[in-house]
């Protein structure tokens, strides 16, 4: 009788765990569905539970760091590019791969980031050639390498080594980057803008980011210190801004207008900050826009440069999308030529540029490479900056490489120019029609407007989302883009960010979501989107 009650008492536990396992997965699963609310908490991503199956909460932990422990700053973050509707993505992924006939779609595809490798794209040739060798120095004193690289990027290499100490590219580098390269860099903006570049205004950087925060801790010691942001913004700079308690100012791109940059409203904005008693340090730009593609007028940026001149403002220029310029009557200008075209020098206007390796033609994400240059700091701020570079010791030495390529490519008449040309021209142009064909497939849905993308890497669409829509978004106590967002991605598997994640005008919707899925899998992209489009408007039609 004892052994039959203890084998009772085992299939009974048995299938409990069995019942568990599957509740549990099945809770998973349904976190991505708005039809059950309630899943889809935060705290089932977030809580302890699901990231350590401990089953501990914060609440009721006797571990020394909880939520209510953490600096409020990095509560008060938010990232959107990579925030929830990515992390239901990535638990779809997962299980895809283990239930292939459980969904209406094969793949989940990742219109969230810019991150163009991780969607096909290749790398430049060129430039890959100079890192391996730069990587792997024993391969330029192999007669074989002569057969298998280009005469240029075996030159190339050999001179890049020759500006690092000992040739080791796995060694720690000036704080601000190897000084060899921080010339070639100067030299391409000379180039580039015709005006002079010293290499000494370069810090190198592991992609754009570090520079962004290096200066808001420099600029920012308090709430009281505010930063005007676009509205549209990439969520960096809100994320920074929260990180280093600073105030986020907000203006308002003008969509109406193809997301035009008013003074007037910068005027209104910085005026209604400084009534509440805000002290604004800097303007950011972002030129050509991200998340709404914009190319700016050189009229306009003229404007803008004389704008920060009168207030007094530090110019936060992020230009990673220079390259990144699809429409014949829009061309990139860099507000430091702007600046030198007006008259302006170092004691005229206080500018930061940002450039990075992740976007324009090459798309080098993961190797983080990048830069700022520093114009019209005084000597003993400029130090100051040098010793927040200083705590990070410097950048990683294959961005700084790639940095260095990027603004100094194969010139006419070396070895690899052809094919270089070759394969930074079919990147653009294929962007270009991507683009295109994104842009005008938007347009013909019900509800769905969206400017051109005259550059960067994204669409900005706006969607006039039906009440009944609206209402079941706050049901479902979230914001009726990210609805919108989270049912996409269940019927489609397409990737895309909500518009609330980039802040928007109140009482609108939007979502972004980027060009650079390879050629051959737009018509899906776009045969999926209108599909569940239609289905979703039927749906919800008020």
């Amino acid at each position: 009788m004892r052994r039959f009650v203890i084998g009772q008492a085992k299939n009974l536990i048995d299938q409990t765990r069995q019942a568990r396992h599957k509740s549990l997965r099945l809770l998973s699963l349904l976190a991505a569905s708005d039809s059950a609310p309630v899943l889809s908490s935060p705290h089932l991503f977030s809580s302890s539970s699901d990231m350590s199956g401990s089953g501990s909460d914060s609440s009721s932990s006797s571990l020394p760091v909880t939520l209510d422990s953490l600096n409020p700053k990095v509560l008060k973050c938010e990232y959107a590019v990579r925030g929830e509707i990515v992390n239901i993505a990535q638990k779809l992924q997962e299980d895809l791969k283990i239930n292939k006939d459980a969904y209406p779609f094969d793949e989940i595809i990742y219109c969230n980031i810019g991150n163009p490798q991780s969607l096909g794209q290749q790398p430049i040739t060129f430039f890959r050639e100079v890192l391996a060798l730069c990587s792997h120095t024993a391969l330029l004193d192999e007669s074989a390498t002569h057969g298998l690289f280009s005469s240029d990027s075996i030159d190339r290499a050999w001179k890049i080594l020759d500006q690092i100490p000992g040739k080791a590219t796995g060694a720690y580098s000036h704080s601000q980057g190897i000084k060899g390269l921080r010339d070639a860099i100067a030299a391409g903006i000379e180039a580039r803008d015709g005006f002079p570049a010293d290499p000494n205004d370069i810090f190198m950087t592991d992609g754009a980011s570090p520079g962004v925060h290096m200066m808001m801790q420099l600029l920012i010691s308090s709430e009281k210190d505010g930063i005007l942001c676009p509205i549209p913004q990439y969520p960096l700079y809100s994320a920074s801004i929260a990180l280093h308690g600073g105030s986020l100012v907000p203006y308002y791109l003008d969509e109406a207008s193809g997301w035009g940059l008013e003074i007037s409203e910068l005027k209104k904005q910085l005026q209604d900050a400084r009534s509440k008693g805000i002290t604004v340090r800097a303007l950011v730009v972002i030129n050509p826009g991200n998340p709404t593609g914009q190319v700016l007028a050189e009229e306009n940026q003229r404007e803008i440069v004389d704008f920060c001149k009168k207030e007094g403002l530090v110019l936060l220029a992020d230009e990673v999308y220079q390259e990144n310029v699809y429409v014949p009557d829009k061309k990139f200008h860099s507000f430091k030529k702007v600046a030198r075209s007006m008259g302006y020098g170092e004691k005229d206007v206080c500018l930061v540029s940002f450039q990075s390796i992740s976007k324009g033609y090459y798309g080098e994400c993961g190797k983080r490479g990048g830069y700022m240059e520093i114009t019209g700091f005084t000597s003993d701020v400029r130090a100051q900056i040098y010793k927040l570079a200083s705590v990070n010791l410097c950048s990683n030495i294959s961005g700084q490489i790639l940095a260095s390529l990027v603004m100094s490519p194969p010139k006419p008449g070396d070895d690899s120019y052809d094919s270089y040309i070759a394969e930074k021209e079919g990147i653009l142009s294929s962007l270009a029609k991507r683009a295109k064909t994104l842009e005008e497939a938007l347009n013909k849905l019900e509800g769905v407007t969206c400017n051109r993308a005259e550059g960067a890497m994204y669409l900005f669409p706006c969607i006039n989302l039906p009440q009944k829509a609206i209402a079941a978004a706050e049901a479902a106590k979230t914001s009726p883009d990210a609805f919108y967002c989270k049912r996409l991605l269940n019927a489609t598997g397409i990737v895309v960010v909500p518009g609330s994640g980039f802040r928007q005008v109140p009482g609108t919707w939007h979502f972004r979501c980027t060009i650079l899925p390879q050629e051959d899998k737009i018509p899906a992209i776009v045969n999926r989107l209108t599909e569940f489009h239609k289905s979703f408007m039927d749906e919800f039609r008020n």
